[in-house]
């Protein structure tokens, strides 16, 4: 098992000794939603634009954020990878 899972595990079953109950489990998989490091934003925003291919748009980077991390993108990250792309000048659509 790789050691962030183990670690997720062993968190878990420290927080619920018992065993989760059924009504947290929404709110724990939210929880434990990956996000995107600052590392892998500044690494998907450059291969972006090392591509050529602008305006960038949202589906752009989700496949990028996928190819990435081999994750779905969730909304928050594509977000964080636009603006990093915004703040370098760097086109989207709405530009």
């Amino acid at each position: 098992m790789p050691p962030f899972l183990h670690a997720i595990i062993e968190w878990l079953r420290a927080g619920y000794p018992d065993g989760v109950p059924e009504s947290d489990y929404i709110p724990l998989i939210a929880l434990l939603r990956r996000r995107l490091s600052d590392d892998e934003v500044r690494l998907i925003a450059a291969e972006l634009a090392s591509t050529g291919d602008f305006p960038a748009d949202k589906t752009d980077i989700q496949v990028m954020i996928t190819k990435v991390t081999n994750d779905m993108p969730a909304e928050p990250d594509v977000v964080r990878v636009q603006s990093r792309l915004e703040a370098h000048a760097w086109p989207t659509p709405d530009q």
